[in-house]
This record gives C-alpha cells, structure tokens and sequence, in this order.
C-alpha cells in the first residue's frame, strides 16, 4: 500500500484546536476532496502539485516520524488536505506499539474505521466562506466510526457573520462535542507578511461576538502557529 505524503515535520507544536501547544510532529496527506476558498495548505490539497507529493509506504512514513521524534513518543497528527482519503491505520498500528499518541483533523466528509483507534478525532467542518457545503449525514458517520474510541471535539474556522451564525448552528446539532472556534486567516500566501494587529483584532471581535451572546459553549482560540510563524509551510 502506498501513500501520498505532501509533507512530513516537526518536531513542532499544535497551532490549534483542543491540543493547541502540545509537540507534535505532522503527516500531512496529500488530495483532498474539498477547496476551500482560503485554503492555508493548497500544496496538500491541489491536483497540481501531485508530483510533489511522495509516494510512501506506512514504514517509510513510521520511520520518518520515528527519526524526526528521535524515538521518544508524542503525539502524531494525521493533516492534510484530508488525511481520511487514505488508508493510515498500519501507521496508527506502528506507533501505538511503540506508545506514540495520534491526532487527526478532517472535515468530516469520509469516515474511516482508523478513526477508532485514533487518541484525538477533530472534525472541522467549512463554514459558508469556503464555498463548499457540508453533508451532515457523512459528518455522523465520522461521528460514528470513532465512538467508543478517541476523544471526538468540533472545530469551526469563522471569517464573518455569516460563518459566526453557521457555527451555533453546527454547535446545536452536536451539542455533546467540545466546540474549538477560531478566527480565520485571510491570506495565507507564503510570500506575505501576517499582520498581527490584524489577527488580534480578528481574535477580539470573535470573543466579544461570543461574550455579547452569552455563548459559553465554545473555546475560542488564535492559530498560534500563524502568531509565531506567520505562512511559513512546515513548521
């Protein structure tokens, strides 16, 4: 079995979601069946960049991981594009006997039963900014293969009003799942500069939205890794 790998690093932290600053090393996929408007991460996602993307087997990518760990177990996070198009559970299998942890974050649009012997399932599905719609009933089924098995949370990305309103009707048909909310990236071209008054401002208008609602329920966090790195790919 082969895998297409766009991007293997790390060791690095979580920039965000529930295991925000934890050490993590990354396996990002390549394809996904989504594109999103504001992609951050098109060179996992777009066709074009196919032939950059390497070929492995699940040793190759353990022995990546292994060597960038230096051995020493932590959490693994399964990224991509959408890591659920490929088959990972002979990595999963590798690294848990070897007492590795593994995370990973979809969309939820394939749900796979790799997803029950995952430590961490983060479900993010794109609100109307990205331009794609979610299929509620495959979401379940993502739901549904991880039950009984890792901790399953929702994180939602909002750009405006629009997704801010979206995300508390997600929220109510999951009311069970920890809810991550984070305010979105406008331009992730690599070549740019982040502003970071810019991102502060973003961050402060998504909670004094939540406060000014009495909306308790979600944690609302910045992406750290865009504060520390700005749009640089691989860290």
């Amino acid at each position: 079995m082969t895998l297409r790998i766009a991007e293997i690093f790390g060791p690095t932290i979580q920039g965000e979601g529930a295991l925000i600053g934890e050490p993590t090393v990354f396996v990002r996929a390549g394809g996904c069946d989504y594109r999103c408007a504001w992609c951050d991460s098109l060179h996992a996602v777009d066709s074009a960049y196919r032939n950059d993307w390497a070929a492995m087997s699940a040793s190759d990518v353990w022995d990546k991981v292994r060597a960038l760990s230096g051995g020493k177990p932590l959490t693994v996070s399964l990224s991509g594009g959408n890591p659920a198009i490929q088959d990972f559970a002979p990595v999963i299998a590798r690294g848990k006997a070897e007492g590795y942890r593994f995370a990973c974050e979809t969309q939820g649009s394939i749900a796979r039963p790799w997803f029950a012997d995952l430590d961490t399932l983060v479900l993010s599905p794109k609100p109307p900014s990205s331009g794609e719609t979610v299929d509620w009933a495959a979401f379940a089924a993502c739901c549904d293969a991880g039950a009984g098995g890792p901790q399953i949370v929702m994180k939602i990305v909002i750009f405006d009003d629009t997704d801010y309103a979206w995300a508390k009707d997600a929220a109510a048909r999951y009311p069970d799942l920890p809810l991550y909310l984070q305010p979105g990236n406008p331009d992730v071209d690599p070549a740019h500069p982040v502003d970071l008054q810019a991102s502060a401002d973003r961050l402060l208008w998504l909670v004094e939205k939540i406060t000014a609602d009495r909306w308790f329920t979600p944690r609302v966090l910045p992406q750290l890794h865009v504060l520390i790195w700005g749009n640089k790919r691989g860290v």
